[in-house]
C-alpha cells in the first residue's frame, strides 16, 4: 500500500472535510500531575459506555468553518492518498493573529487538525501525514510542532507519544461544553528534525 502525500489549497477543504474525524471512546486517560506541575501520568480506563466523539460535529469547529475564524494564508494543508482515493489529512497553523495556540509564537506551528478514514487507521497514514507536517514546519522556521487533544482520545495520545511529542500541560475546565474532558497539549521539539529545501 502506497500513501502519497500532497499539499494542497485551501479551495480543497471541502473534500478534505469528507474524511471523518469522529472515534470511538472505549476508555479515557485519568490524568496525574507530578513533580510540580511539570510531568503527568496517563492512566487508561474503560468506560462503562462507550461513545462516538466528532470533533466535527462542535459548532463553528469543522473545516469548513476555518476561514471564518482564522487567516488561513500561513496554513499548510496536506492529504494523503492511497491509488488516487483520500484517505487523510492535516492542517498545519502558524502566524496566525487571534490563534491563541500559537502563544503569541512565531517559531511555533500548530497540528491544528489531523484525521484518517476510519477503515485505515493505524495503517501508517497518520504516520506519513504527521511526518510531513512535522517537515513543513521544520522548514516554515518552527523550533517546535503543537498539538492539542484531549484524555478521552487514547489513541491520539498513544500516537503522539509514539511520534516524538512530550506531554507538557493538562488543564482542567477548558471545554464549558464538555467538563469531563482534560485538554492535552503535546509538543515535538522539530529543532533536529530534517527539512525540505
Amino acid at each position: 500500500m502506497k500513501i502519497e502525500i500532497r499539499r494542497e489549497p485551501v479551495a480543497t477543504l471541502s473534500a478534505y472535510a469528507e474524511i471523518p474525524i469522529a472515534f470511538e471512546v472505549s476508555e479515557i486517560f485519568d490524568v496525574t500531575t507530578e513533580s510540580h506541575g511539570s510531568q503527568f501520568t496517563l492512566a487508561a480506563r474503560r468506560v462503562a459506555v462507550p461513545y462516538v466523539k466528532d470533533y466535527d460535529a462542535n459548532s463553528g469547529e469543522g473545516p469548513l468553518q476555518w476561514s471564518r475564524r482564522f487567516d488561513l494564508s500561513k496554513w499548510a494543508f496536506f492529504s494523503a492518498f492511497i491509488d488516487d482515493a483520500r484517505v487523510g489529512g492535516a492542517a498545519v497553523a502558524c502566524e496566525t493573529p487571534g490563534l491563541d495556540m500559537l502563544e503569541g509564537r512565531r517559531n511555533l506551528a500548530v497540528l491544528w487538525d489531523i484525521r484518517v478514514a476510519p477503515a485505515l487507521r493505524r495503517c501508517g497514514v497518520g504516520a506519513a501525514l504527521f511526518e510531513t507536517s512535522s517537515t513543513w514546519a521544520s522548514a516554515a522556521g518552527c523550533g517546535e510542532l503543537k498539538v492539542e487533544t484531549q484524555n478521552i482520545n487514547v489513541a491520539a495520545c498513544r500516537f503522539y507519544a509514539r511520534n516524538g511529542c512530550i506531554l507538557r500541560a493538562a488543564h482542567r475546565g477548558v471545554y464549558p461544553a464538555f467538563a469531563d474532558e482534560i485538554q492535552l497539549l503535546w509538543y515535538k521539539n522539530l529543532t533536529f528534525h530534517s527539512t525540505v529545501t
